[in-house]
């Protein structure tokens, strides 16, 4: 179970960090990964942090503005989200346990969503 918190509305060259907490014996050996998806849009991957050394992997346009990290003591993973636009409006879904490629929206479990509105 994912439980992500964070979002809110933000300026045009704003930060936000969004958290996704999970539960369970098995969450530090899941790759992570966030997703977003905006009306009339299929989810498109954001960033994904693997479960053993923790490589990152990050969608070209957020390359060099989104960071994501993890904590597994905590069952926590971020996105630490810096210049954003309005084209990252988005509700963000967190995702852990890839079933295949971890740019594909093909995972075990997912958070419920949080909002993120950017504004001009």
């Amino acid at each position: 179970q994912l439980q992500a918190s964070g979002g809110g509305l933000v300026q045009a060259g704003g930060s936000l960090r969004l958290s996704c907490v999970g539960s369970g014996h098995s969450f530090r050996s899941y790759t992570l990964a966030w997703f977003r998806q905006a009306p009339g849009n299929e989810r498109e991957f954001v960033a994904a942090v693997s479960w053993g050394h923790g490589r990152t992997d990050y969608a070209d346009s957020v390359k060099d503005r989104f960071s994501i990290s993890r904590d597994n003591a905590k069952k926590t993973v971020y996105l630490q989200m810096n210049s954003l636009k309005p084209e990252d409006s988005a509700i963000y879904y967190c995702a852990a346990q890839s079933m295949g490629s971890v740019r594909t929206p093909q995972y075990g479990y997912w958070g419920q969503g949080t909002q993120v509105t950017v504004s001009s």
